[in-house]
This record gives C-alpha cells, sequence and structure tokens, in this order.
C-alpha cells in the first residue's frame, strides 16, 4: 500500500453557548480552529487526521500541504515505526498526518483503532468538560448545566488573578458542592511563589488538581510547588513527547501528567507516555485543544485501550456549533463510546469541509 494523494485543509468552526466565548488569561475567543489532514492510497483507503492550529501565527493549509506531499506521497502508511524515525515534519503537522496513518492501519486491519491500541478497556470514555475563564455566577451556571448533562468533570482556565481564580471555584462549588471534580488551568500564569498561595487558598476546595500553574521548566520548581500544597499538581506544557515524562516522573514534580498528540508528535508518544504513567502508578489525562472529530475521536481510542487513562479526559467537543465528520461523535452522560468501526471511526464531510475552509 502507498500514499497516492495528501489534503490539508484549515476550518474554523464557530463555538455556541455555553462554552463561547472561550477565554484564557492569554486571549478570548468564540471558535475552534484545525488543520484536517486526508490521505488517499492506491488500495482504495482513505484516513483522516487532524492537528489543532488555534493562535498559531502565520498558518498555511497550502503550504503544510505541499510540505507533507514531498515526504509522504509513494510513502507504506502502516510502517508507522519508520514514520517516527526519519518524519522531518514540524510536529503538530507530524501529529495530524499520524492520526491519518493510524486511521488507515485501523481500515487495513479491518478493526478499531482501540484494538490495536492494545484493546478496548473502557467501551465508553469519560469526558471532563472544559470552560473559558468565568465570573460568579457564569461559573455556577455552566457547573449546574455540566451536572445536568451527567458529566463528573469540569476543567476551568484561570490565571488572570488569584482572587479571580478563588472566585470562579467558589461559584462552582456554592452551584453545585461535590457534584463535580474541579481542575483550573492557570496556563503558566503564575511564578512559583505566587502559585503556592494560590494552591494553599484552593485547599478547602479539594480540587482533582491544579493544572501547569508555573512555567514548564524547571521541573525542580514543580517539585517545591507540591512540598508547599496538598492541593495536587498536574502537568502539561511541560509534557512534550515521552522523554520530557520520564523526567518529569523521575523529578516527583506532578501527581498528573497530559500529554496532547500536536505536542507529543501524535498517539504513538501519548501512548508510550501512557504505559510510562502505568508504571510510575500516575494518571495520565489527553488533553484537548479545541479538538474537532478526528482528534476527539483518536484521544477516545487512547483512553479506552490504555490503564494510565483512567480518568475524564479534557473535552470542548461539546461547545461546537458543528463537526466537519459526516456523523459527529455523540456524548451521552459526559461520556462518548468507542467507535466500533474500523480506524477512528469519523470520516471527514466534503461538503462541511468547504464550507468551513479557512482560505490560507
Amino acid at each position: 500500500m502507498q500514499i497516492t494523494r495528501v489534503e490539508v485543509t484549515v476550518v474554523e468552526i464557530p463555538q455556541v453557548a455555553p462554552i463561547a466565548p472561550y477565554s484564557s488569561h492569554l486571549r478570548t475567543s468564540s471558535t475552534t480552529c484545525s488543520a484536517i489532514v486526508r490521505l488517499d492510497t492506491d488500495d482504495g483507503l482513505v484516513g483522516w487526521g487532524e492537528h489543532n492550529v488555534n493562535f498559531l501565527p502565520g498558518i498555511s493549509g497550502r503550504r503544510m500541504q505541499a510540505e507533507a506531499e514531498e515526504w509522504l506521497i509513494g510513502r507504506d502508511p502502516l510502517n508507522l515505526a519508520q514514520f517516527h524515525q526519519t518524519c522531518p515534519l514540524e510536529t503538530r503537522l507530524k501529529s495530524g498526518i499520524e492520526i491519518a496513518l493510524w486511521d488507515l492501519c485501523g481500515k487495513a486491519a479491518g478493526q478499531p483503532l482501540a484494538v490495536l491500541l492494545g484493546g478496548i478497556l473502557r467501551p465508553q470514555v469519560e469526558l471532563a468538560a472544559c470552560m473559558g475563564i468565568q465570573g460568579y455566577d457564569q461559573a455556577g451556571e455552566i457547573a449546574a448545566w455540566c451536572v445536568e448533562q451527567g458529566y463528573s468533570t469540569l476543567k476551568t482556565k484561570a490565571g488572570k488573578s488569584i482572587d479571580s481564580d478563588l472566585e470562579m471555584v467558589r461559584g462552582v462549588r456554592d452551584a453545585v458542592g461535590d457534584k463535580l471534580k474541579l481542575r483550573i488551568d492557570p496556563n503558566r500564569a503564575y511564578s512559583p511563589q505566587d502559585a503556592a498561595e494560590l494552591a494553599r487558598q484552593l485547599e478547602p476546595y479539594e480540587l482533582e488538581y491544579l493544572e501547569q500553574p508555573i512555567p514548564a521548566e524547571p521541573l525542580s520548581d514543580a517539585n517545591w510547588l507540591r512540598s508547599q500544597t496538598t492541593t495536587p499538581i498536574a502537568l502539561n506544557e511541560s509534557v512534550t513527547d515521552p522523554a520530557s515524562a520520564w523526567e518529569i516522573l523521575k523529578a516527583d514534580a506532578a501527581a498528573f501528567l497530559l500529554p496532547d498528540t500536536p505536542q507529543a508528535g501524535g498517539i504513538l508518544p501519548c501512548v508510550k507516555i501512557g504505559h510510562l504513567c502505568e508504571a510510575a502508578r500516575i494518571p495520565a489525562i489527553m488533553h484537548c485543544g479545541h479538538d474537532l472529530g478526528p482528534k476527539t475521536a483518536a484521544m477516545v481510542h487512547v483512553a479506552a485501550a490504555l490503564p494510565a487513562y483512567s480518568l475524564a479526559n479534557d473535552s470542548t467537543y461539546y461547545g461546537l456549533e458543528d463537526d466537519i465528520s459526516v456523523e459527529p461523535l455523540k456524548i451521552t452522560g459526559g461520556k462518548i463510546a468507542v467507535p466500533q468501526t474500523p480506524g477512528l471511526g469519523v470520516e471527514g464531510c466534503p461538503d462541511k469541509l468547504k464550507r468551513y475552509k479557512v482560505d490560507c
């Protein structure tokens, strides 16, 4: 089997309430922007992949397609080990292609991707509903909506200030009590000293974890932060590949790790990180970056097959106006069932790709 055709299409899809507008301490947006990868083979199989391009300057679908075509055309799509050893492409683009290769592997084998990753441990994968920074009242309203929808876990952006973070957490807890596990993510907004102060003030609210409140390096700062509080500390931006996960585990720098395919380079690195976390008895959680169907499906398959991904995995999929998939994934009671068709279980819709395409 050989790859005969490559398409990379940048799309932008509006978000809807209650997720929009989605604010972090860095920016506010009401759309999701992703690059959708389509790979065709001489056997007639089509593989779909995705990588996030939100907020990145100078994004060009035409350039990404040209770079991918130059390297991919004529190659064997089933040799993922060789792909990871030799692919020279930028990590995000590499990750979108790699997801499409896995889709082709599943279709060639006639099996859902999770089966290729080892088997389906979890027929349904639990989601953590993600929301942007909100005030006290809005945080409570969204938390109540999440409970009504059947979610068990809520993750919020954070980092504007210690006071606003605490006010938002109080809004959630006052509205729904302990009906939701709660995570907050300041995206490296704080110094170690300020993060320690925030973490200590959060202790009465019993967060599941405080995610990456400090810069990614040095890991010694994260290790120190853990010694200052009983609030569990999770790391995301620090997790860039299996080697970085190994260093975090050696440094005892986190209670939870959150890898993501665009940073790690695809599904296989996230699988390897899951194996490391399983050996260390540290939970792993799949991170999201405002994902559409292919990347959400990839997350579902990884979380279904790997023991370490035992907690609710991040998702903003519930907040999309639409998806580029022929049949969007269904969220029921805060969970997505593992697709049972071969590969990822999602197919891109040409009409939707055309409708949401960004000319770049």
